[in-house]
């Protein structure tokens, strides 16, 4: 295993982290009680110490089977968790968020609830959960210094989301010295990723990236005919999405021109290729999944595979995103 630092803690990560929502939610993921438990601990036994969760998660949930598997362990890794979404006052309805609130009296509230549920004093590091442009405020950062200080958090950061985007709330976030960020990265959408590295990189900003195996085109789950059911996360993706994505999968042909690595390993690598990346938070469904994901640690793809998978993306299919989001 590969390890990398964030900003603020003094303790480095493995380059593979556990996204908690996969072994977290009834709508989304694992849902055997058991197998959620044996993925946990396999990716501990694998090398992986950093955990991703959100109070959100199954409404405690993802934080109360931390300190349900691990114990007392739990102090041994880091442990991200997420603050923003109030789940206590409001039922979610299907897929939708809930209220967002970042108030200092409930980001408190919520901060000792979740040091209660993980069963730990300090959290490693605490992100605001999608935040818009107006909850960036100075009085937030503030208070997480506050925090810092108090001992109740570590470290803190952003989770730009929930979908792909939000190119204004991370240029926000960065400028303003929150140097922790969460995005989604991967070889089929690079932006506004790299519109983050660009900016980072002169703030020495560090990025914890989800979904690098794009719903699936980049791990051999899904291809141009998948269609997902309305249950399934994954069912925002446009079928024209799907089809321009496939396609440049398929161009690329990338298993044929790297030896000895898995289209989903090749996927991670590319994600780790970029030096400020820290983690990679592959969806973890099942043990074998996690002894493929950290084999990929410390394995380097060429730069002309790099700069062959950047042309295809630009060329194919960032004009498509460009076009969507206008």
């Amino acid at each position: 295993m590969e390890y990398r630092e964030f900003v603020g803690l003094d303790r480095k990560v493995s380059v593979i982290g556990f996204g908690v929502w996969t072994v977290a939610s009834d709508w989304w993921g694992v849902k055997d009680e058991e197998l959620r438990k044996r993925l946990l601990i396999k990716a501990a036994d694998e090398g992986i110490n950093f955990f991703d969760t959100a109070d959100v998660y199954g409404d405690g949930y993802g934080e109360e089977i931390l300190k349900k598997v691990f114990g007392r362990k739990l102090q041994d890794f880091v442990i991200a968790t997420k603050v923003g979404y109030n789940f206590y006052d409001y039922k979610r309805d299907g897929h939708r968020e809930h209220p967002q609130d970042f108030s200092e009296n409930y980001i408190r509230k919520a901060l000792e609830n979740s040091l209660k549920r993980l069963g730990v004093e300090t959290i490693d590091l605490y992100q605001l959960h999608n935040p818009k442009l107006q909850h960036i405020k100075d009085d937030v950062i503030e208070l997480l210094e506050k925090l810092k200080e108090e001992g109740k958090i570590r470290a803190y950061g952003g989770a730009l989301g929930p979908d792909i985007g939000w190119v204004e709330e991370g240029k926000l976030l960065i400028n303003k010295k929150v140097l922790n960020i969460q995005i989604i990265y991967s070889i089929l959408e690079q932006e506004p990723a790299n519109t983050f590295f660009e900016i980072g990189r002169q703030m020495g900003a560090k990025f914890i990236v989800r979904v690098p195996h794009a719903s699936g085109l980049l791990d051999g789950t899904a291809d141009a005919n998948t269609i997902f059911s309305s249950g399934d996360h994954r069912s925002f993706r446009k079928k024209d999405w799907m089809e321009r994505a496939w396609t440049a999968v398929k161009e690329l042909n990338l298993t044929e021109k790297v030896k000895g690595m898995t289209i989903g390993q090749i996927a991670i690598s590319f994600c780790l290729s970029e030096p400020s990346v820290t983690t990679v938070l592959p969806n973890i469904t099942k043990e074998e999944e996690i002894s493929e994901w950290v084999k990929a640690a410390g394995k380097k793809l060429d730069d002309e595979i790099i700069r062959e998978a950047k042309k295809v993306y630009y060329e194919r299919l960032h004009p498509y995103v460009v076009m969507r989001s206008s």
